[in-house]
């Protein structure tokens, strides 16, 4: 389960810890977490808690020595967001366009040692349109890692259609809330393709 703490994605801070602690306690599938995660005492405290993994985003492209240290000391429990706009990186809750292009940004984390990453087309995110394919399909083929897409998505077709690409996962959201995508439904349409 994928969550994110956006209170903590604007202040820069957790914000919902006890919400937290009670949902990766009370699952019984691994818990992702990200939004607002730019310390190391953060992230071993989220992982004691039960989160499986966890997401840094602003703070893997502020602090480089802090990505190398969470991804030294725990290393498969980190993935790494790039949540991009046009090509650039995006941070402090989406608020802010760096000049870093994703491609780059990618390359220094994966020589940090990142071994996961979230890539989301945030112009997409929540539009129910459908994923950026194309920058999707490049971030793959360039990172080597596995890559968890997110945005845009709304439909069976869609899960398909990004598992062919060589995605790891998807983030699917809005769509389980408008009901375009049944959960169980896509579980068993992804599971089939192999």
């Amino acid at each position: 389960m994928h969550v994110v703490d956006l209170d903590g994605a604007v202040a820069g801070e957790l914000r919902n810890l006890e919400i937290i602690r009670e949902i990766a306690r009370a699952i019984l599938i691994p818990v992702q977490l990200g939004g607002g995660i730019r310390r190391l005492e953060t992230i071993e405290e989220v992982l004691k808690e039960g989160v499986e993994r966890v997401v840094l985003g602003t703070a893997a492209v502020e602090n480089a020595e802090l990505v190398a240290e969470a991804c030294r000391k725990f290393r498969d429990s980190i993935v790494v967001s790039v949540d991009a706009h046009e090509g650039q990186v995006a941070i402090q809750g989406w608020r802010k366009t760096t000049e870093l292009t994703a491609h780059s940004f990618i390359r220094a984390m994966l020589k940090l040692g990142v071994r996961r990453f979230i890539y989301t087309d945030i112009s997409r995110d929540g539009t129910l349109t459908e994923p950026n394919f194309d920058a999707i399909s490049e971030v793959i083929d360039a990172t080597r890692a596995p890559v968890i897409a997110a945005g845009g998505i709304s439909s069976l077709n869609h899960l398909k259609m990004l598992q062919k690409l060589g995605a790891e996962g998807a983030i699917v959201g809005k769509a389980l809330y408008t009901g375009n995508i049944d959960l169980k439904r896509a579980i068993d349409a992804v599971s089939q393709m192999g």
